[in-house]
């Protein structure tokens, strides 16, 4: 068999075992480990090392689409002389996804604009990398969600998309109100997932201030007693960072 008949057998074969990796770079290799006196074994364990780590960026790719974070916010833009309130080895602790395995949550209070989101979407972000399926939302946008939901009798089938979701994050909880119909589905929700997938939730409340939220005292204390049970509590603190980034720029 002619080398460019041998090739183009190879490449058919990577196509149908969609290995496009090893349909990439298997020529260079070949040449490396023949220059190289390399044992059939050591280029075997390179030809498919080249397809695991493209797979494995692939589907980091993929998870990372798949959350719909607003925007790329990573531990490493984190400005820790700015962030006022949580400590850098916490952040780091977490970033790290153990509180994933456990089914734990977080939640992230403070007043607006000291960094809640950031962090909340670099720990998203975080998690996707380790190819964790993450969705981002904001609380108003998944209240919505919720009743649409209910209203197209659909609410068991989208409780079981999140349910596949092994970290929620829920963003802004606070600043829209919900009605107790809207607090109770919201509730349902966060219920289905306690200790078994991970729910990071941001807020401008302090947990006395969340039945203005939920309305019901009842409800909003039984969410609170599953959301702080095996929670991270982080509490960022100061004035808002953009306003004081405006008001340095004014200067």
């Amino acid at each position: 068999m002619s080398n460019a008949a041998r090739e183009a057998v190879i490449s058919q074969y990577c196509k149908e075992l969609r290995m496009p990796a090893i349909r990439r770079e298997y020529p260079s290799l070949a040449r490396q480990a023949a220059d190289a006196g390399l044992p059939y074994e050591d280029y075997l364990r390179e030809l498919l090392e080249a397809e695991v780590l493209s797979r494995r960026d692939r589907a980091v790719s993929r998870r990372l689409k798949e959350a719909h974070f607003p925007d790329t916010k990573t531990v490493d833009q984190i400005d820790w002389k700015a962030l006022k309130g949580v400590s850098r080895p916490k952040i780091l602790e977490l970033a790290s996804g153990e509180y994933l395995d456990k089914g734990e949550d977080i939640v992230i209070a403070g007043p607006i604009g000291t960094g809640k989101t950031h962090l909340a979407v670099a720990l998203g972000i975080e998690a996707a990398k380790r190819r964790t399926r993450v969705r981002f939302t904001r609380a108003a946008d998944l209240v919505r969600m919720l009743v649409e939901a209910r209203d197209d009798h659909a609410l068991s089938a989208l409780h079981r998309r999140f349910e596949r979701v092994t970290l929620l994050i829920i963003d802004e909880l606070g600043f829209v109100p919900f009605g107790k119909q809207e607090g109770e589905l919201l509730f349902n929700l966060l219920s289905d997932r306690y200790e078994r997938r991970s729910t990071i939730v941001t807020t401008n409340l302090a947990f006395a201030e969340w039945v203005q939220v939920f309305v019901s005292e009842k409800l909003t204390t039984a969410l609170l007693d599953r959301l702080s049970h095996h929670a991270h509590i982080l509490t960022t603190k100061g004035s808002s960072y953009r306003m004081r980034k405006r008001r340095g720029k004014t200067k």
